[in-house]
């Protein structure tokens, strides 16, 4: 084969480009290949069209119906069950503070908080609102006089009952802060296993407390008339003091009996119950506090108060929340400052003064037939007794047999 001009084939002597001519002249030696290169297959083209100098020439891109492959399915990741449910496994009320971060150092510090928040930290904080309301109390004595007999509960007056109340109420906030600066937990958390509060068996309860009230009216006829020395045979006189204590009592009673239950029945008695896991424990402890917090050391008074703790504990445990405390006791409060301020001297609601041993029958009447229908009132209503963690409900994970959070 002769190279361009008739030139010898390539490799053989004489071959390139004839003598005299130019290199790059006409006889085709040296010029460029003609374009456009023929390809005898085409080239790839880029995956998503675009060349490699950021410009997009014609023709350039994936071919038509070209999809690009969907990635492969996977599943979302499972979220942590610390951080959806505080609890590893159901917990009854009194073991609710045992959440995935328990430590024990937690309930000690929190029980030393609510201690002080109940003595110290509330009474300073509410003080101005004694200060406010004693400038409105009706009568004839001094400013400082009023402030004086108030704060140290020497007379009851409605300054002094509502500076009181107050901050026996605030204990609810006061629970709040322990709750959720402690162990991460909101305050719903000591209101019942679901949690919240169940206004509906708080309802129902309300009502079987009336119940419970009749019974012991009736009880309290049948007993010697010793065991109420103090009842006058006709009504106290209608005064402006008296009208000022109806209306502090009727709008404030319901905070003040909800705060000592949070801070009894709520978190001392988890506080309690996470230390010492059985349940008596924590309800004889709370009862006993309970008792020694009304400063009231009458045998029998005292007594009927280490009683009234002690059922209102039992029941928060069997029906996992503090509805049946909280209905017993703003019925209670009412009942007894009602009746002082009706009958007997204003006084005597906060200090009875010596109570007759012939009074336990019958306060005792009263909290054993509450305390048999409410736990009817819970059946009836399925009231949930433990929690129910999320993330047990589903059937891969769901155990054999229901765990055991001790004893309930």
């Amino acid at each position: 084969m002769s190279g361009p001009g008739g030139a010898p084939p390539y490799g053989q002597p004489g071959w390139g480009p004839p003598p005299g001519q130019d290199p790059y002249g006409q006889s085709g030696w040296g010029q460029p290949y003609p374009q456009p290169y023929p390809q005898p297959y085409p080239q790839p083209q880029p995956p998503y069209g675009q060349s490699p100098y950021g410009q997009q020439p014609p023709g350039w891109g994936p071919p038509p119906g070209w999809q690009q492959p969907a990635p492969p399915f996977q599943p979302p990741p499972e979220p942590d069950p610390r951080w959806a449910f505080p609890h590893p496994e159901p917990r009854p009320y009194h073991q609710m503070l045992r959440t995935w971060t328990y430590r024990t150092w937690k309930p000690l510090v929190g029980v030393l908080l609510v201690v002080l928040g109940l003595v110290i930290v509330l009474p300073l904080i509410t003080f101005p609102v004694l200060l406010v309301a004693a400038l409105f109390e009706p009568g004839d004595m001094s400013y400082g006089d009023r402030i004086f007999q108030a704060a140290t509960l020497e007379k009851l007056t409605p300054s002094g009952l509502l500076y009181l109340n107050v901050a026996l109420g605030a204990m609810i906030l006061w629970v709040g802060l322990v709750m959720r600066w402690l162990h991460h937990l909101r305050l719903r958390w000591s209101s019942s296993v679901v949690p919240k509060l169940r206004w509906t068996f708080m309802a129902g309860c309300a009502g079987m407390a009336v119940v419970a009230l009749i019974a012991q009216v009736v009880v309290g006829a049948l007993v010697p008339q010793s065991a109420n020395p103090d009842v006058a045979g006709q009504a106290n006189a209608v005064t402006g003091t008296t009208i000022a204590l109806a209306v502090v009592v009727l709008l404030t009673t319901p905070f003040q009996a909800a705060g000592e239950e949070y801070a009894f029945r709520g978190y001392l008695l988890q506080a309690i119950g996470a230390l010492a896991r059985h349940k008596w424990i924590s309800i004889v402890l709370t009862a006993l506090l309970f008792a020694v917090a009304h400063l009231q050391f009458d045998p029998p008074l005292f007594f009927d108060r280490f009683m009234f703790g002690l059922i209102a504990a039992w029941l928060v445990i069997r029906t996992g929340g503090l509805e049946a405390g909280i209905a017993l006791h703003v019925l209670n409060n009412y009942l007894a400052f009602g009746f002082a301020i009706a009958f007997t001297d204003l006084d005597s609601a906060l200090d009875p003064g010596d109570v007759s041993w012939w009074n336990i029958p019958v306060t005792l009447t009263q909290s054993l037939v509450y305390a048999v229908l409410v736990l009817w009132l819970a059946r009836r209503m399925k009231v949930q007794t433990t929690t129910r963690p999320p993330h047990l409900d589903e059937p891969e994970q769901q155990p054999a047999q229901a765990v055991s959070a001790g004893p309930v």
